[in-house]
């Protein structure tokens, strides 16, 4: 009896121990990383509403002050406010990562989009989940290899055509096609995005899906969790001109 009873103890000592574990796991391997928009979502709502053509929009683009291309047209640089999320979707949740050492320009002519010019940069040291285990492992050598590769670039070869009329406040959509590299690895994407003037300031907030087989990674899947292929990346840009 007492045998069978100090089994039973053990048992439950080890599986105690197992969900301790997992727990302990699972609350690391967690998401820490709330993603802040710079555009408010009552403006994000108005540009999509534009993109349908609905009334309620139209009756948006009247309201406010509105924005000469003398305010608009010329150089732009991202501001240190700036941020880049990028999103991984596990059998859990989402996790999200933030960088905020973000640095580009952004040359803006409403009359001719073809002339528009673009480019951004992270530094991928600054990569951070909220969970330096977790950031450390992403940034080794055998994943993004920061050291190696320690910028991540998008470079815009065109842009979609800008209105000719602007309101001071409201989100007009934009799409951004060109080459986002990481770990020296070249993608053609298109970022959708919405950009909004306000108070002598762009916002831009644009995302785009790639895959980790994109860049030659592999899904980092584990014993807890599943992750899917896809990485969901975020512009969340701030400019000043």
């Amino acid at each position: 009896m007492k045998k069978k009873t100090w089994i039973w103890t053990a048992a439950g000592v080890v599986a105690a121990g197992a969900i301790a574990a997992f727990v302990l796991l699972n609350n690391s391997l967690g998401n820490n990383v709330e993603i802040e928009s710079v555009i408010p979502a009552q403006e994000q709502t108005t540009a999509n509403a534009a993109n349908s053509g609905t009334a309620a929009a139209n009756a948006a683009e009247t309201a406010g002050a509105a924005v000469t291309a003398e305010q608009l047209n010329g150089a732009w640089s991202v501001a240190d406010t700036s941020k880049v999320y990028w999103s991984v979707t596990t059998s859990q949740e989402t996790v999200n990562f933030v960088n905020p050492s973000v640095t580009g320009t952004w040359n803006v002519n409403l009359e001719d989009a073809a002339a528009m010019t673009g480019e951004g940069a992270i530094e991928m040291s600054a990569l951070d989940s909220g969970n330096g285990q977790r950031d450390e492992h992403i940034k080794a050598a055998d994943f993004l290899d920061a050291a190696q590769f320690p910028q991540s670039t998008f470079v815009v070869s065109s842009f979609s055509e800008l209105p000719a009329e602007w309101t001071e406040g409201t989100a007009v959509p934009v799409q951004m096609q060109g080459t986002l590299t990481v770990k020296g690895i070249d993608k053609d994407v298109v970022f959708d995005s919405q950009v909004v003037y306000s108070g002598g300031q762009l916002m831009l907030s644009g995302t785009t899906t790639v895959t980790f087989a994109d860049f030659g990674l592999t899904s980092p899947h584990n014993i807890v969790m599943e992750t899917e292929n896809d990485l969901e990346v975020r512009l969340e840009l701030v400019l000043n001109k």
